[in-house]
């Protein structure tokens, strides 16, 4: 895996921020990021992968995208030795990809996490961060765990997760400099009462959420549950009101899932401006590589959550479940439109 912050990265990102300063913003695949910009048929060596969300200040962001500048992204060490709390990361994503290996501990029938046990997952993470290092060019890898942390149960009741055991996924992947997303599947509960249970959470500085419509039923593997703007737009509120009142550093991201429709509804109300609070559009469900693909171009039509992830199913250790076949690569993963930022395997 390729070092975050040694002395010849900060090198070649400052070199390619200042190529940047000097070329229209566009996404690899060519796309307008912002109105009024030209756009070259081939981008840069280094495309950009910038959209305003990725800012520290997002209204900010969005002027500089519009103006086709870019700013110095401030190093972690950068960061740490200023003693305002309120000094913020820009997003980890404006160099590095999110790789997470998803599923419940303890569950061998739900996911990754839940068949093996914490002492392997080294071993297990090791190759998914070979095949994405290899396939993003100078952008780095970081590996995550996305651990269900509210399994839903028949009738819509939630199963909480183990204290101990989320403590204990958290510490060691905060031993390693890993990621944990915590998903709360919601069931029969508002989406404030799922909130309230993931925010105390976020004292952990390598912690953030996730919400998964599907399962926001009564009526689990019987029907698709679904969240609506609103929702979406007040648990980000929730969360950065959290982080502000706790005094907490560092912007956060809230991962949303989706392959259906009516999973978000009234999507297009949904807010990616929360300064602290960065939505992050999953693209989930199994299928053959022209299935997944036009789930994604679904969720890709909603340009007001830019930021964008992609789920792929690993074949399953139990009978008649789905998955992925064949399994897309890497690196036409990448390829998707617009580029996804967030990785994860089940």
């Amino acid at each position: 895996m390729k070092s975050l912050n040694t002395p010849l990265r900060a090198l070649i990102v400052v070199f390619c921020l200042c190529i940047v300063a000097s070329t229209p913003l566009v996404g690899e695949a060519g796309h307008v990021l912002a109105e009024n910009l030209v756009v070259p048929e081939r981008g840069p060596a280094f495309d950009p992968l910038f959209p305003a969300a990725l800012f520290q200040s997002y209204v900010a962001g969005m002027a500089l995208v519009q103006e086709g500048r870019m700013v110095n992204v401030p190093t972690r060490e950068e960061v740490r030795v200023q003693d305002d709390w309120s000094a913020r990361l820009q997003s980890v994503l404006l160099n590095n990809d999110i790789l997470a290996l998803y599923g419940k501990p303890g569950a061998r029938n739900m996911g990754i996490l839940g068949q093996y046990s914490l002492s392997h997952l080294d071993s297990v993470m090791a190759p998914f961060i070979r095949m994405y290092d290899d396939a993003n060019g100078i952008r780095g890898v970081i590996p995550s765990l996305y651990i269900i942390y509210g399994t839903v149960w028949p009738e819509g009741e939630i199963g909480i997760l183990s204290e101990r055991v989320v403590r204990e996924y958290i510490e060691y992947a905060r031993e390693r400099g890993w990621i944990v997303y915590l998903d709360h599947q919601i069931g029969k509960y508002t989406v404030e009462q799922a909130m309230n249970r993931l925010l105390p959470w976020l004292a952990y500085p390598n912690v953030h959420l996730a919400l998964d419509p599907e399962w926001r039923t009564t009526k689990p593997m019987k029907e698709i549950g679904s969240v609506t703007a609103s929702e979406l737009n007040t648990a980000q509120a929730m969360m950065q009101d959290y982080l502000v009142e706790h005094r907490l550093p560092g912007r956060r991201m809230l991962v949303v899932h989706q392959f259906k429709p009516r999973m978000i509804l009234d999507r297009p109300q949904v807010k990616s401006d929360y300064e602290l609070v960065q939505i992050i559009h999953c693209a989930d469900g199994f299928g053959s590589p022209s299935v997944k693909r036009n789930a994604y171009a679904f969720n890709a039509l909603a340009s007001n959550m830019p930021l964008k992830s992609f789920k792929l199913f690993l074949e399953p250790t139990i009978a008649g479940a789905g998955w992925d076949k064949p399994l897309m690569t890497p690196q036409e993963v990448f390829a998707l439109d617009p580029r996804p930022y967030l990785i994860m395997y089940q």
